[in-house]
C-alpha cells in the first residue's frame, strides 16, 4: 500500500506538468489565430472597400456634394459593406495597411464620413439636427464600431482627427448638413490628399455660402466652423486672427481690419432636391 501511495506521489507530477503544457500549447496556438486573423486583412481588401465607397459617393451624390438618402436608404449594400469593414479595420489595429500620414488621415476622413452617412439613413432617414439634443444624441451618444472599439462621431473627430493637426480637416469632414462643405464624389486617397485638401479649403472661402464681405461697413461674415474650432486655425485662439488664415485660400485678400462675424449653421440635412 506505501509503495502504491508512493508510485501515485511520483507520477502526478508528470501528469500536471503535461496538462501545463497542453494549456500552454492551446495558448499559443490561440494567440497564432489571433495573429494571423489580423495579418490576414491584405491591401487588396481594403481596396476592395474603397471601391465600394467610391461607389457609394458616385451613385448617390451629386457635383453639389449633396446625397440622395432616399434612394441609398433602398440600396446601402455597398455602404454597409464599407461601414463592416472600417468598423473592423483601422490604422491602429491593421498598421501595415497605412505606412504613411496621409495614408492615416485618408482613411480618417473616409471613414468619418461614410459613418456620418450611414448613421443618417440607420436613424431612419433624419432630415435635421437643429436642437441641441437631436445632435447629442447622434454625435455624441450614437455607438460606431472603428477598428474593433466603441467611439462615437464627436470623439472621434475630437480625440482622433483633429490630434493629426491638419486644419484643413474641415473643409473635408461631412456630418451630411447643408452647412458642411462639399462632400466630393470621390473617396480621399493619399496619393492626392494634399491636393483634395487644399482645393476644398480655396472653394470653401470662396463661396459665398461659406463667407460673405460687407464692404460698406466692414465686415467679413463666416461661416460658424471657424467658431468651433478658431484655434485649430490661429493659435492666439482670436477670432479677428482668422482673417490671416482665411486670406491663404482667398482670390481677392480681405483687409486685415475687417471685423469677423459668424453665420449661423444650418443643421438640416443635405438631401438631394
Amino acid at each position: 500500500m506505501c509503495l502504491f501511495q508512493r508510485c501515485q506521489s511520483i507520477k502526478r507530477p508528470v501528469v500536471k506538468i503535461k496538462l501545463d503544457l497542453v494549456l500552454r500549447q492551446a495558448a499559443f496556438m490561440l494567440a497564432l489565430l489571433m495573429v494571423s486573423s489580423v495579418q490576414a486583412m491584405t491591401q487588396q481588401d481594403y481596396d476592395t472597400a474603397l471601391g465600394q465607397w467610391t461607389q457609394v459617393l458616385t451613385a448617390f451624390v451629386n457635383e453639389e456634394g449633396q446625397t440622395d438618402f432616399a434612394a441609398l436608404a433602398g440600396d446601402k449594400e455597398a455602404l454597409s459593406a464599407y461601414v463592416d469593414f472600417v468598423a473592423t479595420v483601422s490604422p491602429q489595429s491593421h498598421p501595415l495597411l497605412f505606412s504613411t500620414p496621409a495614408d492615416v488621415l485618408a482613411y480618417h476622413i473616409n471613414t468619418y464620413n461614410a459613418l456620418a452617412m450611414y448613421g443618417v439613413i440607420d436613424e431612419g432617414l433624419l432630415t435635421d439636427f437643429d436642437s441641441f439634443f437631436k445632435r447629442l444624441s447622434f454625435f455624441k451618444l450614437r455607438d460606431i464600431r472603428i477598428g474593433g472599439e466603441s467611439t462615437s462621431l464627436y470623439d472621434y473627430e475630437n480625440d482622433v482627427i483633429r490630434s493629426l493637426n491638419e486644419p484643413r480637416i474641415h473643409f473635408a469632414l461631412n456630418c451630411m448638413v447643408k452647412d458642411c462643405p462639399r462632400l466630393p464624389m470621390v473617396p480621399f486617397d493619399a496619393a492626392e490628399l494634399e491636393a483634395q485638401l487644399s482645393e476644398l479649403t480655396w472653394q470653401f472661402f470662396n463661396k459665398e455660402k461659406h463667407l460673405r464681405i460687407d464692404g460698406d461697413n466692414e465686415v467679413v461674415y463666416v461661416s460658424e466652423i471657424l467658431d468651433f474650432y478658431t484655434k485649430d486655425f490661429v493659435v492666439s485662439g482670436d477670432q479677428q486672427d482668422l482673417l490671416m488664415y482665411i486670406n491663404r485660400y482667398r482670390k481677392v485678400a480681405i483687409p486685415a481690419d475687417y471685423k469677423v462675424e459668424f453665420i449661423d449653421y444650418d443643421w438640416t440635412i443635405n438631401q438631394q432636391p
